[in-house]
């Protein structure tokens, strides 16, 4: 386990209250998080849970009702637009919805050079920026020549996704945190995402962090599980400890609620009032 000096970012009693009174709802719930430097972390919980939510504080997205996070040993300061700039530089994230996540007037090319003007590229050459775009796009299988003068709304949503790690490679973050980066794509893509996130983990050692319902994805890739239900972390360690070995018994449902195609599923759980379906 990476010790203390490692610790790139570091959320400390984080709250998040939205609405007043009656209608008060509390999304974050006193949480305490630590992410080190190259882990891989996934944060799991079903819809509701507040993971999301939890990864707006931290990307500095939502204010904090309170608490406090602290990145690389320093208590996080983003209270002017030129600050928070300077923050977004070293960590990024992608999206579960890619649709959602450009803005459908802007080319690829503006896309992609607005990442290497903040990472201070505005001085290169056009054949430079040229060259630098083509090699991210080849990173992601995709060809800049065929992208370019494009919207992003052109593209099928598993090249926006590709796209998106795109910006990731030519903005190297220190820290990706990825929200359901492949619930909306086919197996075949999600694989080849997955793939492309961790060559990326490989080459530039960021940090990575998975906020996903996916227990089997946190199993397979993640070096840290923390376990989110109803605003709160509930249970964290290994992905070994706590998948092969789960204290909560909301984990172990999480765990079973998972199909497995040699067993006969079992549906005994499934709410489907809730869900609008007649048994």
């Amino acid at each position: 386990m990476a010790d203390e000096k490692n610790i790139c970012l570091r959320g400390s009693n984080l709250t998040k209250v939205f609405g007043f009174g009656q209608q008060k709802t509390v999304a974050v719930n006193q949480v305490d998080i630590d992410l080190h430097e190259g882990e891989i972390v996934s944060i799991v919980g079903e819809s509701g849970s507040g993971k999301t939510t939890l990864a707006k504080m931290l990307l500095g997205l939502i204010n904090i009702t309170s608490g406090e996070i602290y990145f690389q040993g320093e208590l996080r300061d983003i209270r002017t637009h030129k600050k928070k700039k300077e923050y977004w530089k070293n960590i990024q994230a992608i999206f579960q919805d890619p649709y959602s996540s450009y803005n459908i007037f802007t080319k690829i090319d503006s896309v992609l050079l607005d990442c290497i003007k903040m990472r201070n590229g505005k001085s290169h050459s056009e054949e430079k920026k040229i060259e630098l775009m083509t090699e991210a796009c080849s990173f992601v299988n995709l060809k800049f020549e065929e992208l370019t003068n494009k919207y992003p709304f052109e593209l099928s949503g598993g090249q926006m996704q590709r796209l998106m790690i795109a910006r990731i490679f030519l903005l190297k973050p220190k820290i990706l945190l990825a929200d359901e980066p492949t619930s909306m794509i086919d197996a075949c893509s999600r694989a080849t995402i997955l793939d492309m996130l961790m060559k990326l983990r490989d080459e530039t050692g960021m940090t990575l962090i998975f906020i996903t319902h996916d227990i089997g994805l946190a199993y397979y890739v993640s070096d840290k599980v923390y376990i989110m239900e109803q605003g709160k972390l509930i249970e964290s360690g290994t992905a070994e400890e706590v998948i092969l070995n789960p204290k909560e018994a909301y984990t172990q449902r999480l765990i079973n609620d998972v199909p497995k195609i040699h067993e006969k599923w079992d549906l005994s759980t499934v709410d489907y009032s809730s869900a609008g379906i007649l048994e």
